[in-house]
């Protein structure tokens, strides 16, 4: 199974309606910015991912980065979104927190002829001779760390589809925080929710 990579491709528009980390958010004109539920902290805005079901808006906690189990799916450490393609606007951000990313990453597509997401990413990182120029992955299966960590819907109970994997970043200055680890980006298309998780 051939597997999609998403490639760093320097910078875009900090609202640009296309694949990216950093930058603000494209919501729903009543879209109110997520709270970290531990420390009641605006969380960071990490990435837009257009994907078959709609747009995913990822969002984590780094306010106080270990402290607010920014890793688990429903802790409320972290939020994802999944928005209709249509009607977006940009988020009006917080002026308190956390909240963007150093840089603004554009992304580019890359197919590679690997059957497993850490097989592809290695291949890529050979040829290029650096391992973070790739930020992600857009569909295939999931390639967990460790154990697999599928979510349950909290609206049907349904085990959540896996979408893509989330890398910290290019470059340690701009980074999300994952502990080193990678994140995963889940939906569930019945109930139009998202989830967003790491292993590190």
């Amino acid at each position: 199974m051939a597997q999609t990579l998403m490639i760093y491709n320097g910078t875009t528009d900090e609202t640009a309606d296309e694949p990216r980390t950093g930058g603000i958010p494209l919501v729903p004109a009543d879209f109110s910015w997520p709270h970290c539920d531990t420390c009641e902290g605006a969380m960071k805005f990490l990435a837009h991912l257009p994907v078959e079901q709609g747009v995913v808006s990822v969002f984590q906690c780094e306010n106080d980065p270990g402290l607010c189990e920014e890793w688990e799916a429903f802790e409320g450490g972290n939020r994802a979104f999944l928005f209709p393609r249509e009607g977006l606007v940009p988020a009006a951000v917080p002026a308190e927190g956390d909240t963007l990313l150093g840089a603004v990453s554009a992304i580019k597509l890359e197919t590679v002829d690997e059957d497993t997401y850490n097989d592809a990413r290695e291949q890529y990182r050979l040829r290029s001779g650096r391992g973070r120029l790739v930020l992600g992955s857009l569909g295939g299966e999931a390639d967990w760390l460790y154990e697999d960590q599928w979510p349950a819907c909290p609206g049907c109970g349904q085990l959540m589809t896996f979408v893509g994997h989330l890398e910290e970043g290019n470059e340690n200055a701009t980074a999300a925080n994952f502990g080193g680890g990678c994140g995963y980006v889940l939906v569930c298309d019945p109930c139009r929710s998202a989830a967003f998780l790491t292993q590190s």
